[in-house]
C-alpha cells in the first residue's frame, strides 16, 4: 500500500477512534442523567414509605417525569447518620426535604414553608387563636419534648400544662406511644385538651382521622422561638449542577407540587424574602419529620 493509502487508513481509524470514544462518553453521560436516586425513609408517612404513598414520593414523581429521567429510591430511615450512609456514600442523589439551610447538604431554593400547629377537637370549639389564648392556661397540652413547641409553650408561662411525649423513636420499636402521632391521638381520645405539633403531621393526621374532627391553627414564628421553617431539596456537597436542574424542574411544576401538599394536608404559609445563604443556615426543627440526624 502507498504511503498516502497508508495516510487515509490511518486517518479513518483516528476518525473512527474519536468517533467511538465520543459514543461512550455521550453514554456514560446519558446514563447518568438518565436516573434520579432518592434518598427515603421507608416507613415515615407522611413523607414516605416504600409503597410511595407519601407526599414526598409523589413530589419526586412529578420532578422525575419533569427531567424525563427514571426515579429509584435507596431506602434507608432517617436517623443518626443519615447524609453520611447516603448522599456521602453515592447511594443516592437526593433528599426531597430537608430544612433549608441544613448545612451537612447543598439545598435547593426552598419550595415549600410550613410551620407547628394547634390541634384540638373541632366540637369543643375553643377558638383558640395562638399560645396566648388566656384559655390554654386551664388545658392540658399535649407536645413533643425537645421541640421548638414544647419552648414556645414554656415560653408562655405553660410548663404546667404540658404532657410530654417521646418525639424520636427507633424504627424497630413498634410500640404506638412512641409514634409521634400519639401526641395527636390523645387529643381526639380526650387525653388531653390540644396539642402543639409539627404541621405536615398534624395535618395529614386530621386528614385520615375525619372524625371527630381536629381543627388546626398555623402558629406564627415568635420573638424568641421559631416555628415556621422552609423547606428545600438536598444534594451532595458540590452537585451544583443538579441543583440547579431539580429547582428548575420545581419551578415549571410548582402548580402540581402545591395540589400534592396541601391534599396531603399540609398547612403552607408564605415564602420569606430571600436571605442571605448566612442567614438561612437556621438550626432545623427537630421535629420536622426526620429522626435524630444531628451528627452528620
Amino acid at each position: 500500500m502507498s504511503n498516502r493509502g497508508n495516510h487515509r487508513t490511518g486517518r479513518r481509524l483516528v476518525h473512527a477512534a474519536v468517533l467511538l470514544a465520543s459514543c461512550v462518553a455521550s453514554a456514560a453521560v446519558g446514563n447518568e442523567d438518565a436516573s434520579l436516586r432518592v434518598c427515603a425513609d421507608p416507613d415515615n408517612m407522611p413523607y414516605s414509605n416504600e409503597a410511595g404513598q407519601g407526599f414526598e414520593n409523589k413530589i419526586a414523581e412529578v420532578v422525575a417525569q419533569e427531567l424525563g429521567v427514571t426515579l429509584s429510591y435507596y431506602w434507608w430511615p432517617h436517623q443518626r447518620g443519615l447524609v453520611r450512609n447516603t448522599l456521602q456514600a453515592d447511594r443516592c442523589d437526593v433528599l426531597i426535604g430537608i430544612p433549608t439551610g441544613y448545612d451537612p447538604v447543598l439545598w435547593t431554593k426552598p419550595y415549600y414553608r410550613s410551620t407547628h400547629v394547634l390541634a384540638s377537637r373541632a366540637d369543643r370549639r375553643l377558638a383558640l387563636h395562638s399560645l396566648d389564648d388566656p384559655v390554654l392556661k386551664k388545658l392540658r397540652i399535649g407536645v413533643h419534648v425537645n421541640t421548638p413547641g414544647y419552648d414556645a409553650i414554656a415560653n408562655h408561662g405553660l410548663s404546667d400544662n404540658i404532657k410530654s411525649y417521646r418525639l424520636f423513636y427507633d424504627a424497630r420499636d413498634l410500640d404506638p406511644s412512641v409514634r409521634p402521632q400519639r401526641v395527636l391521638e390523645d387529643v381526639l381520645t380526650g387525653t388531653t385538651d390540644v396539642a402543639v405539633a409539627w404541621g405536615p403531621t398534624a395535618g395529614y393526621f386530621a386528614k385520615e382521622h375525619p372524625s371527630p374532627a381536629l381543627e388546626i391553627v398555623p402558629l406564627a414564628d415568635e420573638a424568641s422561638t421559631a416555628l415556621a421553617y422552609e423547606f428545600s431539596m438536598g444534594v451532595k456537597k458540590g452537585a451544583s449542577d443538579l441543583k440547579s436542574r431539580l429547582e428548575g424542574g420545581l419551578d415549571r411544576r410548582a402548580a402540581e407540587v402545591k395540589r400534592i401538599l396541601e391534599e396531603y394536608g399540609v398547612p403552607l404559609l408564605a415564602m420569606e424574602p430571600r436571605k442571605d445563604s448566612a442567614e438561612e443556615n437556621r438550626p432545623p426543627p427537630p421535629d420536622s419529620h426526620r429522626h435524630d440526624t444531628q451528627d452528620d
